[in-house]
């Protein structure tokens, strides 16, 4: 029997040696179905009840990622933001989901403190703080003492390894550019005009993908990569960002590289045929978790697969070692299907 040793949870360590100072975990529980389970979700309003966590948990996630909007709290003070943290951290359903998982995350706007925010935003450096202690995050990690909240972790199964790469797409990301179409918010900036992720980041997931020996390499970005069209907050606001990106992809070599994002409040598959990169490349969006876009009527998105969901939803990835294949489920209240994608990866 498969099984995973757990070197952190939410509220302690069970090691001498901090989790955030190591950047690969062993695993020793069981996996159902031959399958190694990574749950995720974002936009979890702390004042409405997330009914999700118990059907969540019927599938034996092994993982849990916040993908941002974990608290709604557009905020000067801290104080409130803290608050707002507190309240989510004291749901007894939440915190019996985790008991036995590892937590990671990232954060968007309104976790951040500000809609729509990103490098502007004066206190960042406070906030980015309060969101690692709502992650249970070690005082002595990283994230701790540089600007950003990025980090990566390496899942260790069997000798098989599930990369988590996760980015932060707020402390460096430069102001965007208000749309001259009445019917959107924004519009790209000039090509190669301003950044996401800001020099530092962008060095650092150069050298995390490249270095990575793991069959799945797993990107977490709060805002989506590869939908662009519809005027709110994503990568496409600056394309060549978007480039830079995929290219890293392709020169890193990087294996089973695919994308997890959230911001939207609803759930869709996008997948793009990217030139010089041996399979498609997945952005698979799911939120939210307590509230959704229930008018939502259609947008454009030439990458899209099948429906776009609006009810309230979580995602899943279910890791086939054997077949180096992911299944990719959107579910939601009594753990029901709503939609799935499967992508088969080429082997090394």
């Amino acid at each position: 029997m498969k099984k995973i040793i757990f070197l952190f949870s939410f509220l302690g360590f069970i090691s001498c040696k901090s989790f955030d100072q190591i950047s690969q975990i062993e695993t020793q529980k069981p996996i159902q179905n031959e399958y190694f389970t990574v749950a995720f979700g974002s936009c979890d309003d702390q004042k409405i009840k997330n009914e999700l966590w118990p059907a969540i948990d019927e599938n034996h996630p092994s993982v849990w990622i916040w993908g941002g909007d974990n608290v709604y709290s557009d905020t000067s003070d801290m104080h409130f933001l803290k608050n707002n943290y507190d309240i989510q951290k004291q749901d007894s359903d939440y915190l019996k989901f985790i008991k036995d998982k590892i937590v990671l995350g990232t954060w968007d706007d309104h976790d951040f403190g500000v809609n729509d925010g990103g490098a502007e935003y004066p206190f960042k450096r406070k906030s980015q703080q309060l969101l690692l202690d709502f992650l249970g995050t070690s005082k002595k990690a990283p994230e701790r003492k540089r600007d950003g909240i990025y980090t990566a972790k390496t899942i260790v199964v069997d000798g098989n390894k599930v990369k988590i790469i996760v980015l932060d797409s707020r402390f460096f990301r430069t102001a965007l550019t208000k749309a001259t179409d009445s019917k959107k918010r924004f519009q790209p900036n000039k090509y190669g005009e301003g950044t996401v992720l800001g020099k530092a980041q962008w060095n650092w997931l150069k050298k995390e993908l490249r270095n990575s020996d793991a069959q799945f390499n797993v990107i977490v970005s709060s805002i989506q990569f590869l939908s662009d069209k519809h005027g709110f907050e994503a990568w496409g606001n600056f394309p060549h960002e978007i480039e830079k990106l995929e290219q890293l992809i392709i020169s890193t070599k990087a294996q089973g590289t695919f994308i997890i994002s959230g911001d939207r409040h609803i759930a869709t598959f996008s997948a793009k045929n990217v030139a010089k990169l041996a399979y498609p490349l997945i952005d698979f969006t799911s939120n939210g978790l307590t509230h959704t876009y229930t008018t939502f009527s259609g947008e454009e998105n030439p990458y899209v697969k099948g429906a776009v969901i609006k009810d309230i939803n979580f995602g899943l990835l279910k890791f086939d070692f054997k077949h180096n294949k992911v299944i990719m489920e959107i579910r939601g209240k009594q753990n029901k299907l709503l939609q799935e994608y499967v992508q088969i990866y080429p082997g090394k």
